[in-house]
């Protein structure tokens, strides 16, 4: 199964999403997991590890070299990473002269080959290059700040997807940065209680120094920690059902 983690915007807590899921994906699961960096900032890339170097993202996408050789492994078990780099700020240019819709999502089953689960770091934005992973995706995570507007942001995203032919990607959004303390924050969560939510807390803010998921930082029963397995086992039941 293929799961993206994207939002329209960036600063929603998008990567540090998707670095936790993939540990969680690998640790509580115990499922072959790839993290697929494809934001060029590469900030998930970095906090497992790994070292910007070499200009070859791209050109295992849009070429005919194998992404495979590209990947490298954590010190986590089970979990591997294909790392970005500064290569992927033009990948958006190159699927558009491609034009061909399903290019990712043939990589990623490719992949896939090799893997349980693969998550997706995706680029913020409604990109071209967005369109190709929520092609791929089985079920895209969509972190949301808890605000008014979040719902409208989420609701864009849905009459994106649905402009697209062909299966559609489950959407499943998630507040992210959460801080109960806030009327406004609050008040969004009580608009939507059935969405996950992950709070705003120093723990995750210390996995960009220490370069380790927040289950490797932590031990359980940390609240950060348990939001992030509560989420993935939700995600597990979701992929089960489809």
């Amino acid at each position: 199964m293929i799961i993206a983690v994207y939002s329209a915007k960036g600063g929603v807590g998008k990567t540090t999403l998707a670095v936790n899921l993939a540990w969680a994906s690998a640790a509580l699961s115990s499922r072959r997991t790839l993290l697929w960096d494809l934001d060029a900032q590469g900030a998930a890339s970095y906090i497992l590890g790994q070292e910007p170097g070499g200009a070859k993202a791209r050109q295992s996408i849009t070429r005919d070299a194998d992404p495979s050789q590209l990947i490298r492994h954590t010190g986590i078990d089970r979990l591997d990473v294909l790392p970005a780099d500064e290569s992927l700020r033009t990948l958006d240019y190159a699927f558009h002269d491609l034009g061909k819709r399903k290019r990712l999502a043939k990589i990623a089953s490719n992949l896939s080959r090799d893997y349980d689960r693969i998550i997706i770091d995706c680029p913020p934005g409604l990109t071209d290059t967005s369109d190709q992973i929520l092609r791929a995706a089985d079920l895209a995570v969509v972190p949301l700040i808890p605000a008014i507007l979040s719902r409208r942001a989420l609701d864009e995203i849905k009459e994106h997807v649905g402009q697209k032919k062909g299966p559609k990607v489950i959407l499943a959004p998630v507040f992210s940065m959460v801080d109960r303390r806030r009327l406004l924050h609050r008040t969004a969560l009580e608009s939507q209680p059935g969405w996950p939510a992950i709070p705003m807390a120093s723990a995750y803010e210390k996995m960009s120094e220490a370069r380790a998921p927040i289950g490797e930082l932590f031990p359980r029963p940390s609240p950060a920690v348990e939001a992030v397995a509560e989420l993935w086992q939700r995600i597990e039941k979701e992929l089960a059902g489809k």
